[in-house]
């Protein structure tokens, strides 16, 4: 049953994909031609008119047009090429296919509960994983970006040329940053203004010291040069710190990992002895409770341990 759920979302997806290929094309054909005769009806396709509809629900309040903007700029930042819109609706499709595989599963309404909260989950936390993996990336080409821009104007170039080999030099996510700047700064745009949207863009500290160093710098003067170069120097050491620490609270890390995956792997052991022994927690209404009850309070315990062992500086 699962295999052809999924060929069929497969399927399905393939058509929409296709689907979507089309109109792409006739919306091209009908805005050229819009273009040529100096005017004309737009055509929206049933993605812009699904996406009106979900942007007006999320816009009903100020609540929910606070959450968008925080989705879509976490969209961004993972450079994932969605709308808010369209992650919720793939998160829907998650939630729903999660419930529905996980009533098959076990045919019970607490199996749909937990699918359903898990198939959720998975669209939100593929995000994460994605912000965060490219944050880090960008954390650690931006010393190297610093140290290029430094050398670049001591060779006689300015700052903006400066961004432009980085931008042409250095391999994604900086370069992309850097590219969107210079294009905001390309459709008249002020630097400071564009500065700023950058380090709004990217979350990080050693960001926001170098925007506010090159910021005041351009208001009061100095050597941009030697500025920048003592940041990147300020940057690695901090890079070097915080690998010392983490190399010191590794042990706390294990231990919680281990404490963690302690219960799972001793209940495959008992179920791998005896099958049987670990079935009334799964056909037993109250053992369904206790699963739940103990999977909550496995993932509470993690979260804490995680929090203990994280250093902040």
């Amino acid at each position: 049953m699962v295999i052809s759920f999924s060929l069929f979302a497969s399927l399905l997806f393939l058509i929409l994909a296709w689907k979507e290929q089309r109109e792409e094309l006739r919306r091209a054909i009908w805005q050229r031609l819009s273009e040529s005769k100096g005017g004309g009806a737009r055509v929206f396709s049933w993605r812009e008119r699904l996406q009106g509809g979900l942007k007006a629900l999320l816009e009903a309040s100020s609540l929910t047009s606070r959450l968008r903007a925080r989705l879509e700029r976490e969209l961004s930042q993972a450079d994932l090429p969605l709308r808010g819109e369209e992650f919720l609706l793939m998160q829907l499709v998650f939630f729903f296919g999660g419930g529905w595989l996980g009533y098959a599963g076990i045919h019970s309404f607490l199996g749909a509960i937990a699918g359903a909260a898990l198939g959720g989950l998975v669209p939100f936390l593929y995000l994460r994983h994605l912000r965060r993996q490219r944050l880090a990336r960008f954390q650690s080409q931006l010393p190297d970006a610093l140290s290029l821009m430094a050398n670049t104007m001591r060779a006689g170039f300015g700052m903006l040329q400066a961004m432009d080999v980085v931008r042409r030099e250095m391999p994604p996510p900086i370069s992309q940053e850097f590219g969107r700047t210079l294009a905001e700064l390309g459709l008249g745009m002020g630097v400071e203004e564009a500065l700023e949207r950058l380090s709004h863009r990217v979350p990080s500290d050693d960001l926001d010291l170098a925007v506010t160093a090159v910021i005041i710098q351009r208001q009061v003067g100095g050597n941009l040069a030697e500025i920048l170069d003592n940041i990147a120097t300020t940057i690695r050491e901090r890079v070097r710190l915080k690998g010392e620490i983490r190399a010191l609270t590794a042990q706390g890390r294990i231990s919680a990992l281990i404490i963690g995956l302690l219960p799972l792997a001793l209940a495959l052991i008992l179920s791998l002895i005896n099958p049987s022994y670990l079935l009334t927690l799964i056909y037993e209404p109250l053992g369904r409770i206790m699963l739940g009850l103990g999977a909550a309070g496995e993932i509470v315990g993690v979260l804490l341990l995680r929090k203990i062992t994280e250093v902040e500086f």
